[in-house]
Order: structure tokens, then sequence, then C-alpha cells
């Protein structure tokens, strides 16, 4: 059941803070002004990136790739597609969330919409690029 809910709010998270990129390049580069839309988006891609951070965090310590990992360490290290799951998967997700974390709160201190667009540009972006470079894509479809 966990796993299910993990994989389904996953592809919410990806399309809220693919959404979220997109539009804060746009108002980088348009120069914009920084709204309460965009306000509402960056919450919603902080809260919803941090929901899934808790679903998986129950599930990951109750899946079967960590069991494993507190077996034999060695063994997972060796097998590319458990090592993804075991531990690539959860250590660069919760590196995301952080990027995500810390450009909310940065982008709070400005006051420009053009520092504002930057941050969430830049951190959300981040964020967005380790996603896509560690999600189990052959679990995914």
């Amino acid at each position: 059941m966990m796993k299910t809910i993990h994989s389904y709010w996953a592809y919410i998270v990806l399309v809220v803070l693919v959404i979220a990129v997109v539009k804060s390049v746009m108002g980088l580069v348009q120069k914009k002004e920084f709204t309460h839309k965009e306000f509402r988006l960056g919450l919603f891609t902080l809260i919803t990136s941090h929901i899934q951070l808790l679903i998986g965090l129950a599930w990951y310590f109750m899946s079967p790739w960590y069991k494993a990992l507190q077996a034999d360490p060695s063994a997972v290290m060796k097998d590319s597609a458990t090592r993804l799951l075991a531990v690539e998967h959860p250590i660069t997700m919760v590196t995301a969330i952080v990027l995500i974390t810390i450009g909310w709160s940065r982008h709070k201190k400005q006051v420009k919409s053009e520092a504002k667009f930057k941050t969430f540009s830049i951190f959300y972006g981040l964020a967005l690029v380790l996603v896509l470079t560690r999600i189990p894509w052959s679990n995914w479809f």
C-alpha cells in the first residue's frame, strides 16, 4: 500500500515541480512580476515534496531494499538495480527536497521579483534535475 501511494504521489510532485520550474524560468526571462500565484505554486511544490518525503521514508523502512541493505551491504552495493533503490534514490531525493526547502526559504528573503524567480529557478531546477536522474524509471512504466 505504501509503495503504491509513494508511486502515485510521485507523479503529482513531478508535475508540480516541472510547472514551478518552467513558470519561474519564464518569469525570470520575461521579467514578470512575482505574484501570489507563483507564491502559491512554490508553496504547493514545497508541501507536496515534503509529503512525498514522509511517505517515502515510511515506505523505505518497510521495504525489502532497506532489509537487504541491513543484511548484506556489500551485495546491495554490487547490484546496480538494488543500489539505486536502497541507496541512490533515497539520498538523492532527500537532497532534492532539501534544495526545494532552501529555495523556498531564500525566495522569502528576496524583495525583487527577478530575485525570487531566480531563486526558484536555481534551487527548484536543481531539485528537478536530481529527481529526474534518480527516479527508478523501470519501476514506473
